[in-house]
């Protein structure tokens, strides 16, 4: 019975994950470790499985509404794969709890950027937000100085996601927001297909090191391919600054999950 719960979880997880960009490892970790007795390394793997399925439903959704930076997400990509991989190593070999509680302090500021940044601005409808003038792929990496930061951020993001199992949009999303001055309706969609090779390259390392139990992964994706679709689908209902908000108070809840689990 408590199996059946799983795709349950999964779909409520999935809605919030493509909403906001972070993937759903947020939650998932806990639910395995806490509701089904998982080991941290093992949850993390799990988490990394099934959020290869939310990536890929939730970048389908994104790819036809044409929220999808492909460039950019690649380049992140490319960083964010050796990242996870050195994080998922560094599960076998290392203690995660100073590197947590450095995350967990980081990202508790970084969410109350997001969640006040926009306060007493005019407000911005949906659709207002969605028909800005948006700069190309080629505008947003025009330049090495953008490169290398953007390079070292997805390496960052990456390794976050591969050593916490976090997923990477955590730290993705704000970057392309803040740093390159990406709509946040386009940046949680970038960090989605961003996300299908971060999670792929951090979940064939803890499959090596046999942390990934793909039952259970599986399990999770029934619920998660379908909750992006409806996440996808709300997302681009909501305005700018209240998808920034929404964004925040997930990142809020990381944060604070990371400094308790970890002191």
């Amino acid at each position: 019975m408590e199996h059946a719960l799983l795709p349950v979880a999964g779909f409520l997880i999935g809605i919030v994950a493509a909403m906001t960009g972070v993937g759903g490892g947020i939650f998932i970790v806990p639910l395995l470790t806490i509701a089904y007795g998982f080991i941290p390394q093992h949850a993390v793997g799990t988490s990394l499985g099934s959020i290869i399925f939310t990536a890929l439903a939730a970048t389908y959704s994104y790819a036809r509404q044409k929220r999808i930076f492909y460039r950019l997400g690649l380049l992140m990509a490319v960083a964010t794969v050796p990242g996870a991989y050195l994080g998922a190593y560094m599960t076998t070999i290392a203690s995660p709890r100073l590197l947590g509680l450095i995350f967990g302090v980081f990202l508790f500021f970084m969410a109350l950027r997001m969640i006040f940044n926009d306060l007493g601005q005019p407000a911005e409808t949906a659709a207002a937000s969605l028909s800005r003038p948006l700069k190309s792929d080629a505008d947003y990496i025009g330049s090495f100085l953008t490169l290398v930061w953007v390079f070292g951020l997805g390496f960052l993001a990456g390794f976050a996601s591969g050593f916490l199992g976090i997923g990477g949009g955590v730290l993705a999303v704000p970057v392309m927001n803040f740093s390159l001055h990406m709509p946040i309706h386009y940046a949680t969609a970038t960090s989605m297909f961003m996300m299908i090779f971060t999670s792929l390259s951090g979940a064939a390392k803890h499959t090596l090191a046999h942390h990934l139990n793909w039952g259970y992964a599986f399990l999770l994706a029934l619920g998660t391919i379908f909750g992006a679709q409806v996440g996808a689908g709300i997302s681009r209902k909501v305005s700018g600054p209240t998808l920034r908000r929404i964004f925040g108070v997930v990142m809020l809840v990381v944060s604070v999950q990371m400094v308790l689990k970890f002191l």
